[in-house]
Parts: C-alpha cells; structure tokens; sequence
C-alpha cells in the first residue's frame, strides 16, 4: 500500500494525498475521502519517505546522567509529555554518569539524524564544550549555566544558602558536608558555596577537612557519614548535598546510635519519594525537576521552528520543606 494505492481509492490525485498527509491545503470533500480509506486500509506513511521529503526525523536525543536518579526521571517526564504532544519522539541515552559515555552518545547524536538534543549536565569538560559548540542542531541543557548554549538551571547557591540558614536557626554551629566533585559546578560547587556563605555571614567556621565527597549513592552518604563521626564526634550538622546521600547518613547515624535531630541535623536536596517516608522526615529543597524538562522541550520546539527566543538561560525556584531531620 502506498500513496498511489490511496489515491486510487480515494478518487483523487497522488499529489492530494501527499498534501493531507503533510497538512497542506485541499478542499473539505478530498479530506473526507482520503481520511476514510486511510482508515479502513490502516494506511501508516513511511518514516523513511517524510524523512527525505522534509529532512526531519522527528527524533529528539536527551542525554541524561543516570536513569535511577527520581530528579532526572522527572525532568524527563516534563520533557517526553511537551515532545509528544508535538509530535516528536524521544532517544534515550543513560551515560551512568560516564564522561566518555556522554561524549560518545553526543557525538552519535551529533553524526546520526535527530533534528535536536537535550542533555541533561553535570560534569562539563573542554571536550564537551568542543563538541556542543560544533553542533548543526539546536541543543537545550538541563542542570547547569550556560553561557554557550540556551538552558534551564536550578538556584543551587541560594537553595543551599537558606536551608543553611535553617540549620543556624536551630542552633547547629559545627557542620560537615557530604557532596560531589567540584566539576559539578551546580551540585559539587554551587550548593557547598551557599552553605560556606551562610556559615560566614553568621560568623561560623566551616572546617573544610569535614568536606567529603563522593557518588550520587546513598552508599556515599553511609561511608562517609562513618568516617565524618568517627573523626569528628563533635559534629552537629551533615549537609548533604542530595536526597540520596542523606538517605544514606541517616542510616548509618542510626544504626551508631545517634539521635537526629538531637545530636545531629541532617539534611538533602531534591525532595525525593525517600525525604517523605524515611525516618525522621528529611529536610530538603523542592527543586522544580519536572518544570525544567517542560520548560527545556519548549524552548527547543521554539528553536526547532526557529522562532525568535528572547530568553535562552531560565533559572528556576525553588522551595525549602522544613520536616524533622534539624533542630527547630
């Protein structure tokens, strides 16, 4: 069955039916009759043909650092239900957050036709800035700043800044953290800078040997949460720098013994599923994950049709959720 075979059927010329299967203009009375014999036969257009005919695939590539992650399965909710409702398709490409893995998936993308590309950052080297700037498609990032690409970014410094804050309240003077590399520039820098901040404007020093970093894994926040209070007794505050890792020091903190909030305040980001149920209740930071996949697939559908885009860097809010984990 081709479109030949519908014209036939329809009474109507092959040049008709290309033009209703690509939305062109045709009387009322030729819409009719190709609609019903594309019903009845089940006609499908090939992608191959509309791909030649338009150059578009209607494919859109989103690299994203980690499947498992909750904020990351959010940002792409956002982004699949605007693609969708587009008419675009998803691609995607999990890097288990391995640098090489997200050069190589950008690259195929790049070489390979999709018609753009999310990609959803955390570490960003030269390498990536190389192969991002030779891009011939639009391409939108999620997560991080950017200064040579449109994005969408969370307030991480002034996230980490309040909820820092709610610690001070509490009466907690002598804090660690739990966090990520400092290549993160959002997580591993923006959110240690805001709690570093906070603690100086209320003349409270940050002793940075109890800085820690790891994986974004809760096991992360159990090690170290470990070795933080076995070196460091004294301790009466854990910033962790996301949901998971705070997850993983509470357990370790509980299984030693130590009362949260009590002895120990503890807090995340990203008001996880987790930050609900576990116990004590984990004080956090809602960051608007699904509002930044939306927000990310619309401004590429915007670039796609090249539209004139007066904003190309969207910083998002945010909402700290005081709940049990700190000292009121």
């Amino acid at each position: 069955m081709n479109i030949s075979d519908i014209a036939k059927m329809a009474g109507v010329s092959s040049a008709a039916v290309s033009r209703y299967l690509n939305n062109g203009y045709l009387s009322r009375d030729k819409k009719e009759a190709i609609k019903k014999v594309i019903e009845e036969t089940g006609y499908t257009p090939s992608k191959q043909a509309q791909m030649l005919r338009t150059k578009k695939t209607n494919l859109i590539g989103v690299v994203i650092p980690n499947i498992d992650s909750e904020s990351v399965a959010r940002m792409v909710a956002g982004i699949t239900s605007i693609l969708n409702a587009s008419g675009y398709e998803t691609l995607l490409a999990n890097t288990e957050n391995n640098v090489e893995k997200e050069l190589s998936y950008l690259n195929i993308f790049k070489n390979n036709r999709v018609d753009g590309i999310i990609f959803i950052a955390t570490v960003l080297t030269r390498k990536h800035k190389e192969i991002l700037k030779d891009m011939s498609i639009p391409v939108v990032m999620l997560g991080q700043k950017s200064d040579y690409l449109p994005c969408i970014y969370h307030d991480d410094y002034h996230a980490a800044y309040d909820l820092a804050e709610e610690f001070i309240k509490g009466g907690c003077r002598r804090f660690a953290a739990i966090g990520v590399t400092k290549k993160d520039i959002a997580v591993g820098t923006g959110r240690i800078q805001g709690l570093l901040d906070a603690c100086r404007d209320h003349d409270i020093e940050v002793d940075f040997s109890r800085i820690k970093t790891g994986p974004f894994s809760m096991q992360s926040g159990y090690d170290n949460a470990a070795l933080l209070m076995k070196n460091y007794p004294d301790t009466d505050a854990i910033f962790c720098l996301t949901d998971q890792i705070a997850t993983g020091a509470i357990t370790y903190l509980k299984e030693a013994g130590i009362s949260i909030p009590k002895q120990v305040s503890v807090c995340g980001f990203g008001h996880s599923r987790t930050s609900k149920v576990i116990t004590p209740a984990l004080t956090t930071v809602h960051f608007y994950y699904r509002t930044c996949g939306e927000n990310g697939a619309a401004l590429l559908l915007a670039l796609l049709q090249e539209k004139e885009v007066p904003v190309k860097s969207i910083q998002l809010n945010y909402e700290v959720i005081r709940q049990d984990s700190i000292r009121r």
